[in-house]
């Protein structure tokens, strides 16, 4: 069970990615092969950011609220 939380912990990001990206995939996904292309680039881009948002949480938020003070 600890295993499975820390597996959790260090690629929770990663995973919701993936999930998000695999559903737009599929929203995007038809017959042609290029759709195809598109739907794996976007399920890798997915995953590669909800990882990135997850290990530099504490950044994004500094920043994010710093530019919401700027507007």
């Amino acid at each position: 069970m600890d295993n499975f939380k820390l597996f959790c912990d260090k690629y929770g990001g990663a995973i919701i990615g993936f999930l998000v990206g695999l559903a737009l995939a599929v929203l995007l996904l038809c017959t042609n092969l290029y759709k195809l292309i598109i739907g794996i680039a976007l399920i890798i881009a997915c995953v590669y950011f909800g990882n990135y948002i997850q290990r530099n949480k504490e950044n994004l938020k500094e920043k994010t609220k710093k530019f919401i003070d700027k507007l």
